[in-house]
């Protein structure tokens, strides 16, 4: 596995003394990963180095390309993706995984292939996508009882930063964490790309045999957009918190699914934007 930060030297500026000053800064890695199946790439995705195998579980199970575990047979760092370092051997950059499916798994489609090389929300927009979302979850949201009380969805930002080991020393780290319905903290995953550590999490659930994940709360660092809300979709997660604002289409996808949206989670208020029935207040 790579390294989650590294220093590097810069100059600080303070026009205010006025003052220059040479000084050593944590960085977050920033390093592309490649995803391949059967042998054949599938897309690149930049991520920060580390729980990769969870990434590419959880990026297969929310682009619909799997179902469950058990259609992954195999899924493994390649043993050829290697460098010339400094000390004249080659080295594993472990920056290239192969998977490969279960018998009688169809592979991705060349044009999925082309998308997701593209970008992985390639092609998003309005109905259209929600129907396609509809058509491949496997997860039926409504039938989830979950409650959770309004009081304990305001604790789970001070919670997730709490486990931000890695934003504490670089300051560019995005955050998702899964919380049961009375705020027990199941998974906490970093990443430069805030899908990358929503993947993350949801590959973690996928392995541990959590999903779906009914009766828990997704808690993201940032904005809450169509392709997060798409993603806890995907996994069963019945609500999805951030500490921003959602977009249009991402509270209209919840809405459609009968997924709880809720939005500027911060201090001691936030705002329902969908499925307001399961956020209580007593």
């Amino acid at each position: 596995m790579g390294r989650v930060t590294v220093r590097r030297r810069i100059t600080s500026i303070d026009v205010g003394v006025p003052r220059e000053l040479q000084r050593a800064d944590t960085l977050s890695v920033e390093e592309p990963l490649e995803l391949r199946v059967g042998g054949t790439p599938l897309t690149v995705t930049m991520r920060t180095p580390g729980h990769d195998i969870e990434l590419v579980h959880g990026f297969l199970l929310t682009e619909g390309l799997i179902r469950s575990l058990e259609d992954i047979a195999v899924a493994r760092y390649c043993e050829g993706a290697v460098v010339s370092g400094e000390s004249g051997y080659d080295e594993n950059t472990y920056n290239v995984i192969d998977v490969t499916l279960a018998p009688g798994v169809p592979p991705p489609a060349e044009a999925a292939t082309r998308n997701f090389l593209t970008s992985s929300s390639c092609g998003v927009c309005g109905k259209g996508s929600i129907e396609q979302l509809r058509a491949q979850s496997i997860y039926d949201l409504r039938t989830d009882p979950t409650e959770i009380p309004a009081k304990v969805v305001v604790e789970l930002p001070d919670a997730l930063r709490r486990e931000q080991r890695s934003f504490d020393r670089t300051g560019g780290l995005h955050a998702a964490g899964l919380f049961t319905a009375d705020g027990e903290l199941l998974v906490v995953r970093e990443d430069v790309g805030r899908h990358n550590a929503v993947d993350k999490v949801i590959g973690w659930a996928l392995l541990a045999g959590r999903l779906p994940a009914r009766g828990s709360v997704l808690m993201v660092s940032g904005r809450a957009s169509f392709e997060l809300t798409q993603k806890a979709i995907m996994a069963g997660i019945p609500c999805l918190a951030a500490v921003s604002a959602p977009s249009s289409l991402a509270v209209d996808c919840a809405e459609d699914a009968g997924m709880t949206l809720v939005g500027f989670v911060r201090g001691s208020r936030l705002n329902v934007y969908a499925g307001h029935d399961r956020v209580t207040t007593a």
